[in-house]
């Protein structure tokens, strides 16, 4: 069984032809600051996007004169971004983040993981390999930088497990957790007209300082961390983080 196998595809067709479209995460307002500042670390060496999806950052990144590895799961994410204007600029493998390389290890300057993503890695050890994958592939000195929720744990009133994240018209966003198992669901419902579509993602839920443990087992020492890619303080409200952890030399 390869890599590939082992992990169900979350992002399928369905979800892949719509996904730019569903969330406001596309937009210059949010996507400007992450390229600047993956752009800032990454210097003048070559960047790897581990779960690069569609494009979203990959493609802004590329155009600033970063070269461009991406890793995804997904073919259907990878065929919605092999069809944009800039795509043939970027090097993609169809592939899992936890355990797939590509090229020659140390070929990186930055690795970089976005948008939640390494909670769809449903396990600790899978979460751990990813930071393992992350290192050999990072240049000594090289960067991983990760952004993740903050789980939300304690904005659930007492005896509850499911929060909403987003309610809008045309998308309401429901959480499910289960704090023992640190297992999450997310549910979407999408209304156009009236007809109503629903899917749902699991996840496995991880906090800052695990993920710095997940980092010093993988070679790596933490060197930043923020509340948002502009740099902002990370603090106990803060709702996510933006963490840089550097591989020792």
């Amino acid at each position: 069984m390869n890599a590939v196998d082992r992990r169900a595809n979350l992002f399928d067709e369905r979800i892949a032809a719509g996904y730019d479209a569903s969330t406001d995460i596309s937009a210059p307002e949010f996507v400007d600051p992450v390229v600047d500042f993956l752009a800032g670390l990454a210097g003048d060496g070559a960047a790897l996007e581990f779960a690069i999806g569609t494009g979203r950052i990959a493609l802004p990144l590329s155009r600033r004169g970063v070269p461009v590895h991406g890793i995804d799961l997904s073919p259907d994410m990878v065929a919605v971004l092999r069809r944009k204007l800039g795509a043939e600029d970027l090097g993609v493998t169809v592939g899992d983040i936890a355990w797939d390389a590509v090229g020659e290890g140390g070929s990186f300057r930055l690795v970089y993981l976005v948008y939640n993503t390494i909670e769809n890695l449903m396990s600790q050890d899978d979460q751990v390999s990813c930071f393992r994958n992350a290192a050999r592939h990072l240049e000594p000195g090289g960067y991983f930088v990760i952004e993740v929720e903050v789980p939300p744990l304690r904005r659930l009133p007492p005896g509850d497990t499911v929060r909403a994240f987003l309610v809008r018209p045309d998308h309401l966003g429901f959480d499910e957790f289960d704090a023992v198992a640190q297992q999450g669901v997310s549910h979407h419902y999408m209304v156009a007209g009236d007809r109503c579509e629903h899917f749902s993602t699991p996840y496995r839920f991880v906090w800052p300082s695990e993920l710095d443990l997940m980092a010093r087992l993988a070679g790596m020492e933490l060197r930043e961390r923020w509340g948002d890619w502009d740099r902002s303080p990370f603090t106990s409200e803060s709702a996510k983080h933006v963490s840089v952890w550097q591989k020792v030399a």
